[in-house]
């Protein structure tokens, strides 16, 4: 039996609806998910467009927006950073274990060292500070020739 070309992108697409629907119904508790290894080079942009999370990313953008603290439970600086024109990420910054960058402001640069977790909206940094406990790998945050972690 021969499928016609419209019958294959149908079921094509329909895979592809099935596929996106299971991952929203996905857990967001990202704590003890194992690292997945991304080779170096690999951009925020990629893991977005393979909706790849627990991946180890360094990069650099423009802050778009400073946001308030999110103040429940263990306390994170957050902004959205512009990595390129189409693109942005929320950063989370721990502010219980690494200090707050201090004097941020819409438009400053800032490079970036910690786990990318994947969402619709454009996806999340975080981990961006030293792990005392030695089960995560350690990253940071540079703004003003300053290294956060």
């Amino acid at each position: 039996m021969s499928l016609g070309r419209k019958s294959k992108n149908l079921l094509l697409l329909l895979f592809a609806a099935v596929i996106y629907i299971l991952a929203q119904k996905g857990d967001m508790n990202f704590n003890n998910a194992p690292l997945e290894y991304i080779p170096p080079g690999t951009t925020v942009q990629k893991a977005f467009v393979n909706q790849q999370s627990n991946v180890q990313i360094q990069g650099k953008g423009r802050v778009e927006k400073v946001l308030r603290d999110d103040t429940e439970g263990l306390r994170h600086q957050k902004f959205i950073l512009e990595i390129s024109s189409e693109h942005t990420v929320l950063v989370a910054h721990n502010i219980d274990v690494a200090p707050r960058l201090s004097g941020l402001r819409e438009g400053d640069s800032v490079e970036f060292y910690g786990e990318y977790e994947w969402t619709a909206k454009g996806g999340v940094i975080h981990w961006t500070h030293l792990d005392s406990s030695g089960q995560h790998v350690d990253g940071w945050l540079k703004y003003n020739g300053k290294t956060y972690q």
